[in-house]
Protein backbone atom coordinates (compact mmCIF):
# COMPACT_ATOMS: atom_id res chain seq x y z
CA UNK A 1 0.00 0.00 0.00
CA UNK A 2 1.26 3.34 -0.94
CA UNK A 3 1.72 6.35 1.21
CA UNK A 4 -1.86 8.23 0.03
CA UNK A 5 -3.03 4.73 0.37
CA UNK A 6 -2.20 4.84 4.07
CA UNK A 7 -3.33 8.46 4.87
CA UNK A 8 -6.49 7.91 2.89
CA UNK A 9 -8.44 6.26 6.09
CA UNK A 10 -7.02 9.79 8.09
CA UNK A 11 -8.30 12.79 5.83
CA UNK A 12 -11.42 11.02 5.72
CA UNK A 13 -11.81 11.00 9.35
CA UNK A 14 -10.45 14.56 9.42
CA UNK A 15 -12.64 15.56 7.11
CA UNK A 16 -16.00 14.01 9.21
CA UNK A 17 -14.55 15.71 12.17
CA UNK A 18 -13.49 18.89 10.35
CA UNK A 19 -17.32 19.01 9.05
CA UNK A 20 -18.73 18.07 12.59
CA UNK A 21 -17.38 21.03 14.38
CA UNK A 22 -18.25 23.36 11.46
CA UNK A 23 -22.01 22.02 12.00
CA UNK A 24 -21.70 22.93 15.94
CA UNK A 25 -20.55 25.96 14.81
CA UNK A 26 -23.35 26.92 12.38
CA UNK A 27 -25.73 25.58 14.73
CA UNK A 28 -24.44 27.58 18.01
CA UNK A 29 -23.90 30.69 15.76
CA UNK A 30 -27.73 30.01 14.38
CA UNK A 31 -28.99 29.51 18.05
CA UNK A 32 -27.29 32.93 19.32
CA UNK A 33 -28.78 34.80 16.69
CA UNK A 34 -32.34 33.58 17.68
CA UNK A 35 -31.80 34.72 21.67
CA UNK A 36 -30.25 37.93 20.90
CA UNK A 37 -33.14 38.59 18.81
CA UNK A 38 -35.41 37.83 21.77
CA UNK A 39 -33.72 40.76 23.52
CA UNK A 40 -34.25 43.39 20.87
CA UNK A 41 -37.54 45.15 19.62
CA UNK A 42 -39.84 44.55 17.64
CA UNK A 43 -41.41 41.55 19.54
CA UNK A 44 -43.62 39.15 17.55
CA UNK A 45 -46.30 38.57 19.80
CA UNK A 46 -49.20 37.12 17.64
CA UNK A 47 -46.67 34.44 16.39
CA UNK A 48 -45.54 33.89 19.97
CA UNK A 49 -48.78 32.91 20.85
CA UNK A 50 -49.50 30.68 17.87
CA UNK A 51 -46.45 28.91 18.84
CA UNK A 52 -47.77 28.23 22.79
CA UNK A 53 -50.75 26.98 21.17
CA UNK A 54 -49.16 24.79 18.59
CA UNK A 55 -46.32 23.44 20.41
CA UNK A 56 -48.56 23.12 24.32
CA UNK A 57 -51.93 22.89 24.45
CA UNK A 58 -51.68 20.46 20.86
CA UNK A 59 -49.59 18.45 22.30
CA UNK A 60 -51.34 17.41 25.17
CA UNK A 61 -53.12 14.30 23.75
CA UNK A 62 -50.40 12.33 22.81
CA UNK A 63 -48.26 13.53 25.60
CA UNK A 64 -50.83 12.35 28.30
CA UNK A 65 -51.49 9.13 26.90
CA UNK A 66 -47.85 8.52 26.19
CA UNK A 67 -46.76 9.15 29.75
CA UNK A 68 -49.81 7.10 31.24
CA UNK A 69 -49.26 4.27 29.21
CA UNK A 70 -45.60 4.71 30.16
CA UNK A 71 -45.91 4.59 33.55
CA UNK A 72 -48.38 1.88 34.01
CA UNK A 73 -46.16 -0.41 31.78
CA UNK A 74 -42.92 1.10 34.45
CA UNK A 75 -45.41 -0.60 37.15
CA UNK A 76 -45.74 -3.87 35.79
CA UNK A 77 -42.02 -4.09 35.35
CA UNK A 78 -41.07 -2.97 38.48
CA UNK A 79 -43.26 -5.38 40.25
CA UNK A 80 -42.05 -7.70 38.00
CA UNK A 81 -38.74 -7.40 38.69
CA UNK A 82 -39.04 -6.51 42.97
CA UNK A 83 -40.87 -9.75 43.08
CA UNK A 84 -37.35 -11.76 42.64
CA UNK A 85 -36.30 -9.64 45.97
CA UNK A 86 -39.10 -9.58 47.80
CA UNK A 87 -39.29 -6.00 47.26
CA UNK A 88 -42.71 -5.24 45.32
CA UNK A 89 -43.83 -2.64 48.22
CA UNK A 90 -41.24 -0.24 46.30
CA UNK A 91 -43.02 0.27 43.35
CA UNK A 92 -44.80 3.93 44.18
CA UNK A 93 -41.48 5.39 44.87
CA UNK A 94 -39.61 3.56 42.11
CA UNK A 95 -42.61 5.12 39.35
CA UNK A 96 -42.56 8.46 40.66
CA UNK A 97 -38.95 8.51 40.85
CA UNK A 98 -38.30 6.94 37.08
CA UNK A 99 -41.22 9.23 36.07
CA UNK A 100 -40.10 12.40 37.07
CA UNK A 101 -36.26 12.62 36.87
CA UNK A 102 -35.81 10.39 33.70
CA UNK A 103 -38.74 9.47 31.65
CA UNK A 104 -41.38 11.98 32.40
CA UNK A 105 -39.24 14.63 30.53
CA UNK A 106 -37.28 12.06 27.78
CA UNK A 107 -40.53 10.89 26.42
CA UNK A 108 -41.97 14.54 26.17
CA UNK A 109 -39.14 16.10 24.75
CA UNK A 110 -39.08 13.02 22.32
CA UNK A 111 -42.99 13.33 21.74
CA UNK A 112 -42.27 17.09 21.00
CA UNK A 113 -39.29 16.51 18.82
CA UNK A 114 -41.63 13.86 16.63
CA UNK A 115 -44.31 16.72 16.29
CA UNK A 116 -43.45 20.22 16.66
CA UNK A 117 -39.71 19.72 15.49
CA UNK A 118 -41.07 17.97 12.31
CA UNK A 119 -44.07 20.68 12.07
CA UNK A 120 -41.68 23.38 12.24
CA UNK A 121 -38.99 22.24 9.91
CA UNK A 122 -41.55 21.63 7.56
CA UNK A 123 -43.01 24.80 7.76
CA UNK A 124 -40.38 26.57 7.24
CA UNK A 125 -38.59 25.13 4.95
CA UNK A 126 -42.11 24.97 2.57
CA UNK A 127 -41.85 28.86 3.42
CA UNK A 128 -38.44 28.77 2.00
CA UNK A 129 -39.15 26.84 -1.12
CA UNK A 130 -42.44 29.14 -2.06
CA UNK A 131 -39.97 32.68 -1.69
CA UNK A 132 -41.94 33.27 1.41
CA UNK A 133 -39.10 34.00 3.66
CA UNK A 134 -37.39 36.10 0.94
CA UNK A 135 -41.06 38.08 0.69
CA UNK A 136 -40.20 38.86 4.43
CA UNK A 137 -36.53 40.24 3.67
CA UNK A 138 -38.40 42.19 1.27
CA UNK A 139 -40.47 44.00 3.44
CA UNK A 140 -37.92 44.60 6.08
CA UNK A 141 -38.81 41.85 8.50
CA UNK A 142 -35.76 39.63 9.82
CA UNK A 143 -37.06 36.44 9.18
CA UNK A 144 -34.78 34.99 12.56
CA UNK A 145 -36.72 37.58 14.56
CA UNK A 146 -40.11 36.58 13.00
CA UNK A 147 -39.98 32.43 12.72
CA UNK A 148 -37.05 31.73 15.19
CA UNK A 149 -37.07 33.35 17.76
CA UNK A 150 -40.82 33.41 18.78
CA UNK A 151 -40.44 29.59 18.68
CA UNK A 152 -37.62 29.27 20.72
CA UNK A 153 -39.28 31.06 23.48
CA UNK A 154 -42.46 29.32 22.88
CA UNK A 155 -40.66 26.10 23.40
CA UNK A 156 -38.64 26.74 26.18
CA UNK A 157 -42.03 28.04 28.59
CA UNK A 158 -44.60 25.31 27.13
CA UNK A 159 -42.34 22.07 27.68
CA UNK A 160 -41.57 22.09 31.28
CA UNK A 161 -45.57 22.50 31.54
CA UNK A 162 -45.99 19.62 29.31
CA UNK A 163 -43.20 17.88 30.99
CA UNK A 164 -44.81 18.94 34.54
CA UNK A 165 -48.43 17.68 32.92
CA UNK A 166 -46.62 14.06 31.89
CA UNK A 167 -44.97 13.66 35.41
CA UNK A 168 -48.06 13.72 36.69
CA UNK A 169 -49.98 11.86 34.05
CA UNK A 170 -47.19 8.79 34.60
CA UNK A 171 -47.56 9.07 37.91
CA UNK A 172 -51.59 8.54 37.80
CA UNK A 173 -50.96 5.39 35.55
CA UNK A 174 -49.00 3.76 37.86
CA UNK A 175 -51.28 4.52 40.41
CA UNK A 176 -54.43 3.35 38.29
CA UNK A 177 -52.37 0.00 37.32
CA UNK A 178 -51.27 -0.37 41.07
CA UNK A 179 -54.21 -0.26 42.80
CA UNK A 180 -55.88 -1.98 40.27
CA UNK A 181 -54.26 -4.85 39.69
CA UNK A 182 -51.40 -5.17 41.68
CA UNK A 183 -53.27 -4.97 45.10
CA UNK A 184 -51.77 -1.79 46.67
CA UNK A 185 -53.68 0.20 48.64
CA UNK A 186 -54.53 3.76 47.43
CA UNK A 187 -53.93 5.84 50.39
CA UNK A 188 -50.11 4.29 51.27
CA UNK A 189 -49.44 4.42 47.16
CA UNK A 190 -49.87 7.71 47.40
CA UNK A 191 -48.35 8.44 50.16
CA UNK A 192 -45.38 7.09 49.56
CA UNK A 193 -45.24 8.70 46.09
CA UNK A 194 -45.41 12.07 48.00
CA UNK A 195 -42.93 11.24 50.62
CA UNK A 196 -40.30 9.84 48.42
CA UNK A 197 -40.35 12.58 45.66
CA UNK A 198 -37.78 15.87 46.47
CA UNK A 199 -37.72 19.41 45.70
CA UNK A 200 -34.62 19.03 43.24
CA UNK A 201 -36.35 15.61 41.29
CA UNK A 202 -39.34 18.25 39.82
CA UNK A 203 -36.71 21.13 39.46
CA UNK A 204 -34.55 18.66 37.59
CA UNK A 205 -37.65 17.69 35.58
CA UNK A 206 -38.36 21.06 34.80
CA UNK A 207 -35.09 22.05 33.47
CA UNK A 208 -34.99 19.05 30.98
CA UNK A 209 -37.59 20.66 29.97
CA UNK A 210 -37.17 23.77 29.31
CA UNK A 211 -33.74 22.58 27.41
CA UNK A 212 -35.53 19.73 25.72
CA UNK A 213 -37.93 22.42 24.03
CA UNK A 214 -35.03 24.94 23.21
CA UNK A 215 -33.31 21.78 21.13
CA UNK A 216 -36.58 20.62 19.53
CA UNK A 217 -37.62 24.03 18.35
CA UNK A 218 -33.77 25.51 17.67
CA UNK A 219 -33.65 21.80 15.18
CA UNK A 220 -36.66 22.98 13.58
CA UNK A 221 -36.08 26.30 12.63
CA UNK A 222 -32.71 25.49 11.67
CA UNK A 223 -32.94 22.66 9.26
CA UNK A 224 -36.08 24.56 7.82
CA UNK A 225 -33.73 28.14 7.34
CA UNK A 226 -31.17 25.85 5.26
CA UNK A 227 -34.03 23.67 3.27
CA UNK A 228 -33.07 22.46 -0.17
CA UNK A 229 -35.47 23.92 -3.04
CA UNK A 230 -38.23 21.68 -3.91
CA UNK A 231 -40.16 18.96 -2.64
CA UNK A 232 -37.25 16.47 -1.53
CA UNK A 233 -35.44 19.38 0.59
CA UNK A 234 -38.56 19.87 2.64
CA UNK A 235 -38.47 16.34 3.23
CA UNK A 236 -35.15 15.96 3.72
CA UNK A 237 -35.19 19.26 6.14
CA UNK A 238 -37.86 17.75 8.36
CA UNK A 239 -35.67 14.19 8.32
CA UNK A 240 -33.09 15.83 9.41
CA UNK A 241 -34.31 17.90 12.03
CA UNK A 242 -36.41 14.85 13.88
CA UNK A 243 -33.31 13.04 13.78
CA UNK A 244 -31.25 15.71 15.38
CA UNK A 245 -33.58 17.08 17.73
CA UNK A 246 -33.80 13.30 19.49
CA UNK A 247 -30.12 12.62 19.19
CA UNK A 248 -29.14 16.00 20.60
CA UNK A 249 -32.04 15.28 23.32
CA UNK A 250 -31.18 12.23 24.28
CA UNK A 251 -27.62 13.45 25.01
CA UNK A 252 -28.58 16.64 26.63
CA UNK A 253 -30.68 14.35 29.28
CA UNK A 254 -27.40 12.16 30.11
CA UNK A 255 -25.18 15.41 30.29
CA UNK A 256 -27.86 17.18 32.32
CA UNK A 257 -28.59 14.24 34.62
CA UNK A 258 -24.59 14.26 35.13
CA UNK A 259 -24.57 17.40 36.22
CA UNK A 260 -27.99 18.17 38.42
CA UNK A 261 -27.37 13.96 39.68
CA UNK A 262 -23.39 13.78 40.45
CA UNK A 263 -22.04 10.10 41.27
Amino acid sequence: MNRRGLLRPLAVTGRAVLGGLALIGRVAIFAARGVSHLLRPPFYFREFLNALMAIGYFSLPVVGLTAFFTGGALALQIYAGGARFSAEAVVPQIVAIGMVRELGPVLVGLMIAARVTSSIAAEIATMKVTEQIDALVTLSTDPMKYLAAPRLLAATLVVPALVGIGDIIGIAGGFTVGIGQLGFNPATYMRNTVDFLERADILSSLIKGAAFGFIAALMGCYHGMRAGRGALGVGRATKASVQAAAVLILAANFLLTNLLFPA
